[in-house]
């Protein structure tokens, strides 16, 4: 007798009705069984990719105060079969000699399927995102990630669209954060990469001493297993971990028509990095373009991505505006926000079905973080290794070596700027401001957001 294929929970109408009403992050159940993708196990692909090369990211398994970004790990290139030999602590491993398995994880991020799989376009079906309301999206729209334990993406926003994720093989733990939480996390753009704002916090081992906001960031933790399906939605920060020693997953951001407006956010901001941190200096010195970004443009280049963007904003709106009948007056009122902040949406009086098949990710109820005490004699001033003299040592935001006398708070800076200890212990005053921090100033969302809206003003004052 043939076996009766389970019912799935629910329709691609139901499933896109739900992914357009969730406020939270959400996890789907019993969705993807018969999805020929699950067999996508990390031997699996070995053999479909034969001796193709991967990239992969290789970073140390060691706890810090700091995030490892993408710019301070190593990079090899190797095939499937080398990485699962790696694994399993086997010679003739290739490039993966030089990093003993004990000491590193390996990752290879970001792999768009239709590249890995370019003379094989028949693996594209195995992805079904059709099944979750979005007609025609497979894998051709969607990138593999393939890791070991301790393999992580250090803690971003991505500003463009929401986020699926299937869990093929292994575990991932995921530590979410709300939009609102934003200012908590201490948001960057250096490394820059476009559509990805970083964290300067590490998440797992946070630094209270210089990032205190982080006390009271709101996060949401789950670890996904094989089968399952993440929503993340638009603008949550997320640091993501493998647990297992093999993981794989698969992902595929969707396109929001709010989209437009960021593309115009993230031309300005790529423009303002990109002079300043081309611009000649001494703290410059650092390595700023995240590896995704296969190369810094030129200011001229920057600017016709700002006029497109804008342009492009102004057109998709007229094109709106002609095809309304009449304006909404509803769409006047003040905006209804939710629990979390987020703006509630008409239609949001039906509830999602949570149950068996939908799980909501929830806040979680850490335990209470540690706080650095108020005394001056205090020697944890500043994150990082602590020598026996008392001094903490540690790296400037500029890329400079820097020492600070755990007792009078002085910072000596290696590059030769100094500021010495007073005869009665006491700090001269704050350490020098980089173009970093001034970056970080600049180009933080809240204010990327005002002057994309201040652009928008000139460019249809110009137009009426």
């Amino acid at each position: 007798m043939a076996a009766v294929t389970p019912i799935k929970p629910f329709s691609p109408e139901e499933t896109r009705w739900i992914l357009d009403s969730l406020q939270q992050p959400a996890v789907f159940l019993n969705m993807t069984h018969d999805w020929p993708v699950i067999r996508w196990t990390a031997e699996h692909l070995s053999g479909c990719l034969d001796d193709r090369l991967i990239r992969f990211r290789l970073g140390r398994k060691q706890a810090t105060n700091t995030p490892l970004f993408e710019t301070q790990c190593s990079y090899i290139e190797a095939t499937a079969a080398q990485f699962l030999r790696w694994t399993q602590h086997q010679t003739d491993v290739g490039p993966f000699s030089k990093y003993p398995y004990t000491e590193y994880w390996a990752y290879a991020d970001y792999k768009y399927i239709t590249v890995l799989f370019q003379d094989q376009p028949f693996m594209f079906e195995d992805v079904k995102w059709s099944e979750f309301g979005f007609e025609g999206r497979n894998g051709k729209e969607s990138t593999l990630w393939i890791g070991t334990e301790g393999a992580n993406t250090p803690c971003h926003l991505d500003t463009y669209g929401c986020n699926l994720v299937l869990q093929v093989q292994g575990r991932k733990r995921w530590h979410l954060f709300p939009p609102e939480d934003t200012a908590k996390l201490y948001p960057t753009r250096i490394p820059y990469e476009e559509s990805s704002i970083f964290s300067q916090v590490d998440v797992l081992h946070p630094d209270l001493g210089k990032f205190p906001g982080f006390h009271g960031a709101r996060a949401h933790i789950v670890t996904l297993e094989p089968g399952q399906v993440l929503y993340v939605p638009r603008h949550w920060w997320h640091y993501v971990e493998s647990v297992d020693p093999i993981t794989v997953s698969v992902n595929s951001w969707i396109e929001l028509e709010v989209d437009d407006l960021a593309r115009v956010s993230e031309a300005v901001t790529k423009t303002v990095v990109c002079a300043m941190k081309s611009a000649p200096s001494d703290d410059n010195a650092d390595t700023w373009l995240n590896p995704t970004e296969e190369e810094k443009s030129s200011h001229n280049e920057n600017m016709q991505y700002v006029n497109l963007a804008v342009m492009a904003f102004a057109q998709r709106k007229r094109g709106l505006f002609h095809r309304t009948s009449s304006p909404d007056l509803r769409d006047a009122q003040p905006v209804k926000r939710d629990s979390y902040g987020q703006i509630k949406h008409r239609g949001d009086g039906v509830k999602v079905p949570f149950g068996q098949h939908l799980i909501p990710v929830k806040c979680q109820e850490e335990e209470p973080k540690k706080t650095v005490p108020a005394d001056s004699s205090c020697n944890a001033a500043v994150s990082s290794q602590e020598d026996c003299s008392g001094s903490a040592k540690g790296k400037h935001t500029c890329g400079a070596h820097l020492t600070r006398c755990s007792s009078c708070d002085c910072v000596t800076l290696d590059h030769g700027t100094s500021e010495q200890c007073s005869e009665n212990n006491q700090g001269l005053g704050p350490s020098l401001i980089t173009t970093n921090d001034l970056l970080d100033c600049l180009v933080h969302p809240d204010i990327i957001s005002r002057v994309t809206e201040l652009l928008l003003e000139r460019h249809r004052g110009r137009h009426l």
